[in-house]
């Protein structure tokens, strides 16, 4: 099985400079953990669908459509993806050459910190990507074979998806502690991160 740096660390090192990047909640904290173990400032180019659950593919698409001539690259969730699953269809509809849906299968809500657990055991995102039809779809669960297999995904026509079979990170709760509020600034975030990537687009034109 993957972990999830194996998972959203191979997208930090593969994906092209000039793509466009949207993560949920679980993907989003492992991108800033890698970011700041290499000291880098988190990149204009992505922006995370917090707290907009459910509404990163559908986001994705949108600028997908917008810049054709980017990639655009979803890291999407399991539970998040199962509160929009009708977004798949939509995807598929529309078609974008440019588009790559990646989603973590880790069965939990909020993994690293509650780890509540998500009605996901046993449900295959990529035949659903399948059946709404997505260009290609596949599960990958081994580290070595997500390295190996993300260029080609990345240089695909698309609509492309990937079901990621990873670990859930540990809990960090126990019985009788709630889970810590989370700071009012990582709900406050994704009004930067739009306005940085208005402002990244408008300088790239």
């Amino acid at each position: 099985m993957l972990n999830m740096i194996q998972a959203c660390g191979a997208v930090a090192q593969a994906r092209p400079a000039d793509s466009l990047l949207v993560a949920t909640m679980g993907a989003m904290f492992v991108f800033d953990r890698i970011e700041a173990s290499q000291n880098l400032p988190k990149p204009a180019n992505r922006i995370n669908a917090v707290p907009l659950m459910g509404g990163a593919a559908c986001l994705g698409l949108g600028l997908a459509l917008a810049q054709p001539g980017r990639r655009v690259i979803v890291v999407d969730g399991d539970a998040s993806l199962l509160m929009e699953l009708g977004g798949l269809n939509t995807i598929a509809a529309q078609a974008p050459a440019n588009f790559l849906h990646i989603v973590i299968h880790n069965g939990t809500q909020f993994t690293g910190l509650a780890n509540i657990k998500a009605p996901s055991a046993g449900f295959s995102f990529a035949q659903a990507a399948r059946n709404a039809g997505y260009r290609q779809a596949e599960t990958i669960s081994d580290p070595a074979q997500w390295g190996a297999r993300l260029a080609a995904l990345l240089a695909a026509e698309g609509p492309s998806f990937v079901e990621l079979m990873v670990d859930p990170m540990p809990q960090q709760t126990g019985p009788g502690f709630e889970q810590a509020e989370m700071p009012d600034l990582q709900f406050e975030r994704m009004r930067a991160e739009a306005a940085a990537l208005a402002d990244y687009l408008k300088k790239a034109a």
